[in-house]
């Protein structure tokens, strides 16, 4: 099965208002009053620096942010990342619960945002300018994402012969290379989170926090719906780590010296042979 039918090209697009702005005015106050050169320094201001609903916003889309990285594979280039289309309900359903509330929150923020607009007034002095803040500020506030099919090689277009099968080639050699790319991401992703947790287990004197052990039961979750090629290898592992770390609560491991040092050590060989599988993907 090829590569454009198990899984999709996805983009995700949030537009937020710059909140934090420079004031070159005071830049060069700054820096005239110490005597430095000019350029030298950059003052910037919280143009709503006591608006929490703004805050709430700015949460939302780094914790959005945070869920397409991790229920996505990178594909190679810039903003796009592949999502195999195993994940797309579970992917498409949270996304869209989270657009959702990040939408409540906007509309929570423009109805205030000229009161919060007024007390930025008393809260930057002589810093205040009317022209740092947008009069269209509901259209600052956007969030999608994008859905296209992985590339193919199936052209039909009237140029050359060698032209077209040049293109062909380059075309299959990007879908090799980004799926590539993509499970030596997923391999990376479980061998950093069991290799963090042998670290901090086989270290008594660490103090490791519960989402060290969380992180790993969530990638073991998701990790199954992310192995856009079966690799028979990297579910074997996933399954491994699943059955021998996952299911102990971090206050037993924190608590049960015996306990710690047996998954510690079960943590340590698994991402032995994690690491021999690595070395050997190209």
């Amino acid at each position: 099965m090829k590569l454009n039918d198990r899984a999709l090209l996805v983009q995700l697009n949030i537009s937020m208002w710059g909140d934090s702005k420079e004031d070159k005015d005071l830049s060069k106050k700054l820096a005239a009053d110490t005597g430095g050169k000019q350029g030298a320094y950059r003052a910037r201001k919280s143009l709503m620096s006591d608006c929490d609903v703004l805050a709430d916003i700015k949460k939302k889309a780094t914790f959005i942010r945070q869920k397409f990285y991790q229920n996505t594979l990178p594909w190679g280039m810039k903003g796009i990342h592949i999502l195999p289309s195993k994940n797309y309900l579970t992917f498409m359903t949270d996304f869209r619960k989270e657009k959702g509330e990040f939408e409540l929150l906007v509309n929570r923020f423009v109805p205030d945002y000229d009161y919060y607009r007024s007390m930025a007034k008393t809260t930057l002095g002589t810093g205040f300018k009317e022209s740092d803040y947008p009069t269209n500020i509901h259209e600052k506030f956007s969030i999608g994402v994008v859905i296209r099919p992985v590339p193919t090689d199936d052209f039909r277009v009237d140029i050359a012969t060698d032209e077209l099968e040049r293109i062909r080639e380059e075309v299959k050699a990007e879908v090799r290379q980004a799926e590539a790319g993509a499970m030596r991401e997923a391999w990376d992703r479980l061998h950093k989170v069991v290799r963090h947790l042998a670290d901090k287990l086989n270290d008594p004197k660490a103090i490791f926090r519960d989402t060290t052990v969380e992180n790993v039961q969530e990638l073991c979750g998701i990790l199954s719906r992310l192995n856009i090629t079966d690799d028979p290898n990297l579910e074997d592992m996933r399954r491994a780590v699943e059955q021998n770390l996952v299911g102990y609560h971090p206050d037993a491991l924190r608590n049960d010296p015996d306990l710690r040092r047996s998954v510690g050590s079960e943590a340590n060989d698994i991402a032995a042979k994690m690491a021999a599988f690595m070395g050997g993907l190209n």
